[in-house]
């Protein structure tokens, strides 16, 4: 039995839109949707997925981490979780 997928809506800042954008559509393999000089939308599986352009600080801030299972996880951070045949076309990409 197969689930139905509920969409969800993030957002996120980047530096630059046209790199962005490159990456999300030519490697990920997102399709684009609605656009402005300041925001691309783009499909990520199913869910909407917002790169907003924010301007880069004049200094950069220190990450923060949280230890999972061993690894230092990044926070923010985000993912879809696929099947391993998704993944491994993907990882080739």
């Amino acid at each position: 039995m197969q689930s139905k997928l509920t969409p969800f809506h993030v957002a996120i800042p980047v530096y630059d839109l046209e790199e962005s954008r490159k990456f999300y559509t030519t490697i990920l393999g997102c399709s684009e949707g609605r656009s402005s000089d300041h925001w691309i939308d783009f499909n990520l599986y199913g869910h909407q997925f917002v790169a907003h352009l924010k301007p880069r600080p004049a200094k950069e801030t220190e990450h923060h981490s949280n230890p999972v299972d061993g690894h230092d996880v990044p926070i923010p951070q985000y993912g879809v979780v696929l099947g391993l045949d998704e993944f491994e076309v993907l990882e080739k990409r």
